[in-house]
């Protein structure tokens, strides 16, 4: 089934259908990665864009029970070169196309996205839509031009109730602004105790919990669209321990004082170069976010950099001068990508562990 992938330029390309038959708009992205494409078509940072994979052959090792991010995606669509039709490996269980089929996502094949790598790179982000090529081109340009894009994708992603996952450790509460799962299974693997809470969650319900730390998750969009967990974490910082990721790490800035900027097309990807400025070294990380934190508004009364991107110079991590709490851009999770970053979790169960420590002795 041919299929347009339409630009807002008016940009436009033609190529085979594969995956649901719906028509969709997105934000049009690329991400650089050379495998992964389960872990990144189901994360929820993702939610609302049409992921282009610069690879040229994606789904050759088929789509498996164990590297789920999210049981239920919420990109747009997927946008390459060539689409395996079969699955080559010992845990495949369907194909790319079946997979997509299934969530309700369109997919298109036969695309230069070398050609559409550069014109991101050039231009930006920017909105597309994939729709039949049977269509008239006029009318669906005109729909995507008059599309809007959402804002509350945070409340799209996060989970709507609170939930357990039962472990023996320390006790971590995780604010879902759009988890992987790929995060809980760290701290699994650590024997926490973990309790997941929805996006606006309270700091007075959190601290109610009398947890040993608070995770910040993941999530998508905008972090300056939820106001609500900036002021959640200026009222629980100081009070325990606080790990950011991602858009954790932006709003953990945010309610620090610093401000944040949209890239021009963002870090999307699992080789991306990140040096830790205190001791040299690089750790090669896993990264998907569309807006960074601004070095000139960093308070350094309040927070220390940590991290920086070689390639670009943007910030990838800070630690807060005077507080148990730290957050980096980057995801240590690594699903997919190097495990380069790992060692942050231990960093944070050390850190609840002294906090703890502290506490008692106070």
């Amino acid at each position: 089934m041919k299929r347009w992938l339409i630009l807002e330029d008016g940009t436009h390309f033609v190529g085979e259908g594969f995956g649901a038959t719906n028509s969709v708009v997105g934000e049009l992205v690329f991400t650089t990665s050379m495998t992964g494409y389960q872990e990144t078509i189901t994360d929820q940072s993702f939610n609302g864009q049409i992921i282009t994979f610069t690879y040229p052959m994606v789904g050759n090792y088929g789509v498996n029970r164990d590297d789920y991010e999210s049981i239920a995606p919420t990109c747009k669509g997927v946008v390459v070169k060539e689409h395996a039709r079969r699955g080559s490996n010992w845990r495949n269980q369907m194909t790319l196309d079946e997979f997509l089929k299934r969530k309700g996502i369109p997919g298109i094949s036969g695309i230069d996205t070398r050609a559409l790598t550069r014109k991101i790179r050039q231009h930006g982000t920017m909105k597309a839509s994939i729709v039949d090529a049977a269509d008239d081109f006029n009318h669906a340009y005109d729909q995507l031009k008059a599309a809007v894009l959402p804002t509350n994708q945070v409340a799209q992603v996060s989970t709507a109730k609170p939930y357990p996952s039962p472990g023996t450790g320390l006790n971590v509460v995780v604010i879902d602004f759009g988890l992987k799962h790929s995060i809980m299974r760290e701290f699994s693997k650590r024997q926490c105790n973990l309790t997941v809470l929805p996006y606006n969650t309270t700091a007075k319900e959190i601290l109610e919990l009398s947890p040993d730390g608070v995770m910040l998750t993941n999530g998508p969009g905008d972090p300056k669209s939820v106001p609500e967990a900036i002021e959640m974490i200026q009222g629980i910082q100081g009070k325990v321990p606080i790990f950011g990721i991602c858009l954790g790490h932006q709003l953990f800035s945010l309610a620090n004082g610093a401000d944040t900027f949209k890239m021009k097309f963002g870090h999307r990807g699992l080789n991306h170069p990140v040096r830790e400025i205190a001791t040299g070294r690089v750790d090669f990380t896993s990264q998907n976010h569309g807006y960074a934190v601004d070095a000139n508004t960093i308070d350094p009364e309040k927070l220390i950099v940590t991290h920086v991107e070689i390639n670009d110079g943007t910030i990838e991590g800070v630690r807060h001068r005077h507080y148990p709490a730290f957050s980096v851009q980057f995801h240590p999770d690594a699903a997919p990508g190097p495990h380069d970053a790992l060692y942050l979790f231990d960093e944070f169960i050390e850190m609840m562990e002294a906090w703890k420590e502290k506490q008692k002795n106070a």
